[in-house]
C-alpha cells in the first residue's frame, strides 16, 4: 500500500511561477526555491544535489514539475 504523503500549500503571495533554481557562483551549490522579488531572494529554499529534489520540491506543494530549458 503507497502511502499517501500531505502536500504542503505553496506559501502566501508565491505561485508555481515563482519556483526557481539558483547556483553560487564560488561553489556551483545548486538550491531550489520561491523568488521573491522584493526580497531579491529564494524564499524557502532546499538544497538540490540532483534532478530528484527539484521534483521532489515541485510535489510537496502538489505540483507537477516540466523540465523547462
Amino acid at each position: 500500500m503507497k502511502k499517501h504523503k500531505k502536500t504542503l500549500p505553496i506559501p502566501e503571495g508565491f505561485s508555481q511561477r515563482d519556483i526557481k533554481t539558483e547556483s553560487s557562483a564560488c561553489t556551483g551549490e545548486k538550491t531550489i526555491g520561491f523568488y521573491s522579488a522584493a526580497e531579491k531572494k529564494l524564499v524557502y529554499a532546499e538544497l538540490v544535489r540532483s534532478e530528484d529534489d527539484i521534483i521532489a520540491f515541485y510535489e510537496r506543494y502538489g505540483l507537477e514539475y516540466t523540465e523547462r530549458s
